[in-house]
């Protein structure tokens, strides 16, 4: 669903990212981990062609989304760090637009509020302006608009930063269910505890190259943390 061929991002000679190749299937979540710089958030400016490709391809679904980049964004939904709704709104609201604003045409109240639902979000809390949500509130809106989205692919990048545990907690099992749903899911994150719970496979990056590719159900919590010290920070425990 999400394959990037070879690609390439410089930035006044500077390589960002360098060469990725990778491929994230139906159904999976692949999770890239790495320092601040490391390539994981141009990574996924480029599926959504916020920046164009130095080199190399991204495709969504077969779709090359520089060359066609309103048909790809057909098939993804991005949440980022903050999801940006209108204050002044409802979580209802900011749904009803956003969702006819992706297919095109209303659909009925009572099936956004079960959207809503689907989303963790309570129906109390739909009615009410998105300036006194919550982070995790928020997150939850923009679940529901890409479940609304009927998106194939969904695009996050540090999801859960600041989230409280049981806010983390909620997304993580959202998650789980878009992915048995068949969602391909590329998520940015520095959240080793997270790309161990909900990640199909984690992808460790450093200086704009993934280093390091591998299965979660291969590794423990331990490992992971050791392996991923040792790739992004030159950092080994065994050495002090």
């Amino acid at each position: 669903m999400l394959q990037a061929t070879e690609l390439t991002k410089a930035y006044n000679g500077a390589i960002a990212l360098n060469k990725l190749n990778l491929t994230v299937n139906s159904g999976e979540i692949f999770c890239l981990l790495g320092a601040n710089g490391a390539g994981k958030t141009t990574t996924i400016n480029l599926f959504l062609n916020f920046v164009s490709p130095t080199g190399g391809q991204a495709q969504v679904n077969g779709i090359d989304v520089s060359k066609e980049p309103l048909e790809a964004k057909r098939h993804i939904a991005y949440i980022p760090e903050t999801v940006m709704l209108y204050p002044s709104l409802s979580g209802l609201e900011n749904l009803k637009f956003f969702t006819t604003l992706a297919l095109g045409h209303k659909r009925p109240e009572h099936e956004l509020l079960e959207l809503l639902a689907q989303a963790g979000l309570v129906e109390d809390a739909a009615f009410k302006r998105v300036s006194g949500y919550s982070k995790g509130m928020r997150q939850k809106v923009g679940i529901a608009i890409a479940i609304a989205k009927n998106a194939k692919a969904l695009l996050l990048d540090e999801p859960t930063s600041g989230l409280d545990p049981q806010a983390a907690n909620e997304f993580s099992k959202l998650l789980d269910r878009l992915k048995a749903e068949g969602v391909a899911i590329l998520m940015a994150t520095h959240d080793l505890f997270l790309a161990k719970q909900v990640g199909t496979r984690v992808g460790i990056m450093q200086r704009g190259n993934l280093v390091s590719t591998m299965a979660t159900d291969d590794l423990g919590h331990a490992d992971l943390e050791r392996l991923y010290l040792d790739i992004a920070y030159g950092y080994s425990k065994e050495a002090g």
